[in-house]
C-alpha cells in the first residue's frame, strides 16, 4: 500500500487529488490546517487526516510524527498546500505568501525525509506553477504574461527552485514540480477562470505515480517538461 500526504488537500486541487489516488489504491492522508474542514473533508473522501499547518514547525513536526508511527514510512508526499497574495504587495503580505508557498515546502520535506527515506520509492511532488517561469512570464503568447501575480510567481519560482536542489541533494527521493493548469478554485476564483480540478489533478497524479526509475529535478506540466 502507497502511503501518501497532500498538504491543502481539504478542498480544491488537493481534494481531488486525493480522491484519484485513493481510487489508485494509496492510503492518502488529508493535510490541512482548519481542523473541521480537514476531518470534514477527509471523512468524505474515505482517507486520514492530518492537522498540517506548513507555516507552523510544531504542526508540521507532528503531523509527520503521526504518519510515521501509523503507517512508519511516507511513500508520496504532494506539496499542494498555497496562497495567492495578490491583496497587497507590501513587506507583511511578502512574508506571508513566502512563509507558505516556499518555506512551508522546506519545513514539510524536512520533517519528512525520515519517513520518505524508509520507502522503496520516495515521491515528491510540488504543485508549483508556470507563473514563476521566467519563460513564460516574458512570453506575450502566454498567459502569465499577463497574471499581476508579482508576490504569487517570485514565491513559485522559489518553489521550484527548492525542488531542483532538492533532487540534487537527495538522489534516492524522486523532487518534481509541476504547473497544474490553470485551475478553478478558491486561488482564482477572482479571476473567473480555470478548468475542473478532476482534470488538473491528473497532471499531479501522474508524477506522485512515477515508478522507481522515473525522473527527478525537472518542472513539468501535462504536456511534459516547461522551461523555466
Amino acid at each position: 500500500m502507497t502511503v501518501t500526504l497532500i498538504t491543502g488537500a481539504n478542498k480544491g486541487l488537493g481534494f481531488e487529488t486525493a480522491r484519484q489516488l485513493l481510487e489508485l489504491g494509496h492510503t492518502v492522508y488529508v493535510g490541512a490546517r482548519d481542523i473541521e474542514r480537514g476531518e470534514k473533508a477527509a471523512a468524505a473522501l474515505g482517507a486520514g487526516f492530518v492537522q498540517l499547518d506548513v507555516t507552523d514547525d510544531v504542526s508540521v513536526s507532528a503531523a509527520l510524527a503521526t504518519i510515521g508511527a501509523a503507517e512508519g514510512r511516507l511513500d508520496v508526499l504532494v506539496h499542494n498546500a498555497g496562497i495567492l497574495g495578490n491583496e497587497a504587495l507590501d513587506g507583511p503580505t511578502a512574508l506571508r505568501v513566502f512563509d507558505t508557498n516556499a518555506v512551508g515546502i522546506v519545513r514539510v520535506t524536512e520533517a519528512a525525509l525520515p519517513l520518505l527515506r524508509r520507502s522503496s520509492n520516495p515521491t515528491v511532488v510540488t504543485v508549483s506553477s508556470s507563473a514563476g517561469s521566467f519563460w513564460a512570464v516574458n512570453n506575450p503568447d502566454r498567459p502569465e504574461y499577463h497574471l499581476p501575480l508579482a508576490l504569487y510567481s517570485a514565491a513559485k519560482a522559489a518553489a521550484t527552485m527548492l525542488t531542483v536542489q532538492y533532487a540534487k541533494a537527495q538522489p534516492g527521493i524522486k523532487f518534481n514540480a509541476l504547473e497544474p493548469g490553470t485551475t478553478a478554485t478558491d486561488l482564482t476564483a477572482a479571476f473567473g477562470i480555470g478548468r475542473t480540478p478532476l482534470e488538473s489533478a491528473k497532471v499531479v497524479v501522474r508524477l506522485a505515480t512515477l515508478g522507481p526509475d522515473g525522473p527527478t529535478g525537472t518542472f513539468q506540466d501535462e504536456d511534459g517538461e516547461v522551461p523555466w
